[in-house]
């Protein structure tokens, strides 16, 4: 197949550039703002068409999370009408979309694990332009691939991994927020399971969740970070109101990987394990 990776030089979609290396029975075409503008109709259709694709890997996205409450418009021509130009031209080419969303389409109030089905309620610009995205793709092409994911971070890239490691060598104790729960998704990880649902020639559409398996706080993932490289900076847990932002944050950003794991049979490792993979490399 010819397939179009877009943000590729983002974390998921280098994770994906690093994969396809050894996926060379496909064609790729990475390609960022840069070389394609998504945002743009024509170009994006005259590229796809020039290059016949058949099939996209959106991971191009606006994920400024605060700078989106200052910037709504540009958050949704990135976040919303993009997919919509992505949509049209697969609609037009009979190409695939596999499209990367985001836990913040849900309102981050719950005690349980977010299934596929749990009604949406975005509490901020982001959250907002990327479930009007969700919608966009999903209208045009149902059978499209939509995989929410949460708390990524990668060898590549700025992250939060990335940043506590920096802070913990810089600093002799830190502030960490430990109200705020989820399961931390190594991008590598998912880029696997892109590339298994490929594989099996995206034979079922619809939404999915992926993240590591396991749950834990900022705090916690600090704590492990910091633990497994020896550092010695002294951790304090701190509600989430002692770091003020402009967009509101999930509290809970756990999501209930069932039906990716039963429709494709992808496995998926603990953070833990996925945090030891990503720190090697570190």
């Amino acid at each position: 197949m010819n397939i179009l990776i877009t943000g590729s030089n983002g974390q998921l979609g280098s994770e994906i550039r690093h994969l396809a290396e050894t996926h060379s029975q496909h064609h790729y075409y990475f390609t960022d703002v840069a070389d394609l503008d998504i945002t743009q109709a024509q170009e994006t259709m005259a590229y796809c068409q020039k290059n016949k694709i058949e099939l996209i890997v959106n991971c191009a996205a606006y994920t400024a999370v605060d700078q989106a409450e200052d910037e709504p418009e540009l958050a949704m021509r990135i976040n919303a009408t993009a997919v919509e130009n992505l949509a049209q031209t697969a609609k037009r080419l009979q190409a695939k979309v596999i499209h990367i969303s985001t836990d913040y389409v849900f309102d981050g109030t719950a005690n349980t694990p977010y299934t596929t089905e749990h009604p949406t309620a975005p509490q901020s610009v982001y959250g907002m332009t990327k479930l009007k995205g969700e919608e966009k793709l999903l209208e045009l092409l149902p059978d499209s691939i939509i995989i929410r994911t949460a708390w990524l971070y990668s060898s590549y890239g700025q992250n939060f991994v990335k940043t506590m490691l920096r802070l913990g060598r810089e600093r002799d104790s830190l502030q960490v927020v430990f109200d705020q729960v989820g399961s931390p998704t190594y991008a590598a990880d998912l880029a696997q399971a892109i590339m298994e649902i490929i594989n099996q020639d995206c034979k079922v559409g619809g939404i999915f969740h992926f993240s590591n398996e396991g749950v834990c706080s900022w705090y916690d993932f600090a704590h492990s970070i910091m633990k497994k490289k020896g550092l010695d900076c002294q951790l304090s847990p701190v509600d989430s109101s002692a770091f003020p932002s402009k967009a509101t944050r999930p509290n809970f950003s756990v999501l209930d990987k069932k039906r990716i794991k039963e429709s494709y049979h992808i496995k998926i490792p603990h953070w833990e394990d996925a945090l030891d993979t990503c720190l090697k490399l570190l």
